[in-house]
């Protein structure tokens, strides 16, 4: 059974940029691709990615709000 990450990595992938994010993301891509995996490891992985997709997913949410409040200040002057 996958062991379940600690708060301390979980807060770890969250501080990670979005940069670093994606280089983990296409590097567990690359492992799953690469088809030399035990199935257990292959759903490790799996379900690694998606944490990380989830994570990437706030993190440009993030971002998209950033750059349109900016744009309204933009706008307003």
């Amino acid at each position: 059974m996958p062991r379940k990450k600690t708060d301390i990595q979980e807060k770890e992938e969250n501080k990670a940029s979005i940069e670093e994010n994606f280089a983990r993301l296409e590097d567990i891509i690359k492992k799953l691709e690469a088809g030399d995996s035990t199935l257990e490891e292959s759903f490790t992985c799996y379900e690694a990615g998606m944490k990380l997709v989830k994570s990437l997913s706030g993190q440009i949410d993030n971002v998209e709000k950033q750059i349109q409040i900016l744009s309204e200040g933009d706008e307003n002057e």
